[in-house]
């Protein structure tokens, strides 16, 4: 799971970054769009709707100050009237006929009316059709709203004005003027009142909706809304400013679902705009990035596997993709060049690296018969000649005892049978160095031969091979070494003169690797194994070994695991030699005092026999 998301977050492509890059610039672009759309439409229309409320209000306020002047106008009327102004100085029965019948009244488009003296004293107090049940309670809440109200103070010097008041269930407009006469003289005589009942009717056709006039909360919040709706509240003022009772009607948040769907709108055009332009983006990358970058990568693995220097073609581009593609062709001829100079220079340094092999060969080749000389020097001489001498001219007297002759006889016997036996050693010793020597010789006739070719491969028996080298090795660095290898033959596809002479090496860097641990003997185990046209000879020593990790450094030009030595050419030599022959060596150890094995692959003659081996 933590691999999938490292994936995710760092995908290999150049064209999955790109796109995970445009995909992350065009959610942060639709998240940005989204948030400046919202941030300059959804504000506007919250003040588009905040300004319509107001208008409700307004209109609502501007409907109940209309429906209240009218009884306003009314009442004036009556204030300034010269019969108000003589009933309030004589009050009689016939002005309250005409003036305070139903019929009058609701010409008047009222339902109360009272007249008041400047003492306050209610002359008369009437409401419409008082025959009806609820009517006398409401003549009466008439009579206790005129003796609350301080209608002087109301007034306030004004010949007349309104205000709004409840009349236990009932919303009422009341209209108060002065009493005078109709040219607005005299001192006023008292106060005439006309109450006109508002209803959830009348407001609903004055704002042409549904309305209706609530009665509780009065001070409540003035709207309240929903997603679609909006309820709106206005309240209606009493004579002491306080709210009666309130105007509630709801209405459609058309301006707020307009700005919705407007965002909705704005934000979906600009992100299928944003979707359009990353699919362009997409396309035009992969067409004139992607794809270029592609061909490029693959002439390139084309040269990598073929080893030809061909170069790009070139498509005419003029921006920075064809200049990469005219430089890359550029530093492909370069390299061509170059690989000319040094196939040139690898042929000198090929045959100086192959003199100085056939020397390190040749050095490893005479190192036994060194050893076969110093040891026949240093060698004593098996009985002194002096005393041979001696035991001989006492042998040639007369007088000797014969015991005495008989132990001479012996004495001499064994002295003549240790020279011959020291004869036979030194026969033998030379017969080794004899066949050193020709190995000598074969490297460098074979050397003189083959200078400039590549070895010719025949068939040969490797295991005849691993027998003569194991016999010259033992006189190698003075190491005791017992060497155990198969008896029965195996072919191989091979130089035998280069075979014997990576084997040769491989024994003698087992012997130092046996010095180098510090023991004067070790033992040289060697297996082959054939697996169907493939021959595998494993070389494995108790030397000192070596570090896994140095294993690929062990075959490089002038590396040496002995610090006493100088060179390195024994292994490279080797490898490179394999590798001529059509097979390979590699070394192997479990690490430092636990050995190390060579392993030698050769391949098998198709058709091989001991006697084209010999």
């Amino acid at each position: 799971m933590a691999s999938t998301i490292n994936r995710l977050r760092q995908p290999s492509s150049l064209g999955a970054r790109l796109v995970l890059i445009m995909t992350a610039v065009g959610i942060a672009g639709a998240l940005g769009i989204t948030i400046l759309l919202a941030g300059v439409i959804t504000p506007s229309f919250n003040e588009l709707e905040q300004r319509a409320v107001a208008a409700h209000v307004d209109r609502t306020r501007a409907a109940l100050v209309e429906y209240a002047s009218k009884v306003e106008s009314a009442v004036k009327d009556y204030g300034d009237w010269n019969a108000s102004y003589d009933y309030m100085a004589a009050p009689n029965a016939a002005f309250e006929r005409e003036s305070f019948s139903p019929l009058a009244m609701a010409n008047l488009d009222i339902n109360g009316m009272a007249y008041v003296g400047t003492d306050r004293r209610i002359l008369i107090a009437r409401w419409i059709d008082d025959s009806r049940e609820e009517r006398p309670a409401l003549r009466r809440r008439l009579v206790d709203e005129i003796g609350r109200t301080d209608l002087a103070a109301l007034l306030k010097g004004r010949s007349a004005t309104y205000y709004y008041t409840r009349l236990g269930d009932v919303v009422a407009a009341v209209g108060v003027a002065q009493v005078r006469r109709s040219d607005g003289t005299g001192a006023p005589r008292g106060y005439v009142l006309m109450a006109r009942e508002i209803t959830s009717a009348q407001l609903s056709e004055l704002l042409q909706l549904t309305a209706r006039i609530e009665l509780g909360a009065a001070g409540a919040t003035p709207a309240r809304s929903t997603a679609t709706r909006m309820a709106i509240a206005v309240p209606i003022t009493g004579a002491d400013g306080r709210a009666v009772a309130r105007a509630h009607f709801v209405v459609p948040r058309d301006v707020s679902v307009l700005g919705r769907r407007m965002l909705l709108l704005a934000v979906a055009g600009s992100t299928m705009l944003l979707l359009v332009v990353l699919v362009v983006l997409r396309r035009m990358i992969a067409r004139l990035v992607l794809k270029p970058l592609n061909r490029v990568e693959t002439h390139m693995l084309h040269v990598r596997a073929s080893g030809s220097m061909t170069l790009l073609h070139d498509d005419g581009r003029r921006d920075e993709l064809g200049s990469l593609g005219r430089s890359f062709n550029a530093m492909l001829s370069q390299l061509k060049d170059l690989r000319e100079q040094v196939e040139v220079q690898s042929f000198a340094l090929g045959r100086s690296e192959s003199a100085v092999a056939v020397m390190h060969n040749v050095r490893n080749a005479l190192n036994p018969i060194s050893t076969i000389i110093g040891r026949g020097i240093a060698q004593p001489a098996p009985i002194d000649r002096a005393t041979l001498d001696r035991a001989a001219a006492e042998l040639a007297r007369d007088d000797i005892p014969a015991a005495r002759r008989a132990k001479l006889v012996a004495f001499v016997a064994a002295a003549i049978e240790a020279l011959d036996t020291a004869r036979r050693e030194q026969v033998q010793q030379l017969g080794i160095g004899r066949e050193a020597m020709a190995h000598v010789l074969d490297i460098i006739g074979e050397q003189q031969a083959h200078a400039h070719e590549r070895p010719a491969l025949a068939a040969c028996d490797v295991t005849d091979i691993i027998a003569q080298n194991a016999t010259i090795a033992r006189y190698s660095d003075g190491t005791s070494i017992a060497f155990s290898f198969p008896a029965q033959p195996h072919p191989v596809l091979a130089n035998r003169v280069i075979l014997s002479q990576v084997i040769g090496n491989l024994f003698a860097n087992a012997a130092e690797a046996i010095a180098a641990a510090g023991r004067q003997s070790g033992s040289l185990a060697v297996s082959v194994s054939e697996a169907d046209d493939t021959v595998i000879v494993r070389i494995r020593d108790d030397g000192e070994g070596f570090d896994p990790d140095t294993g690929a450094t062990l075959f490089q030009r002038g590396f040496s695991t002995r610090r006493h030595k100088s060179g390195g050419l024994g292994l490279h030599w080797c490898a490179n030699s394999m590798t001529a022959m059509e097979g390979s060596l590699r070394l192997e150890s479990e690490g430092r005092g636990r050995g190390a094995v060579a392993i030698l692959t050769l391949r098998a003659p198709a058709t091989a026999s001991l006697a084209q081996a010999a």
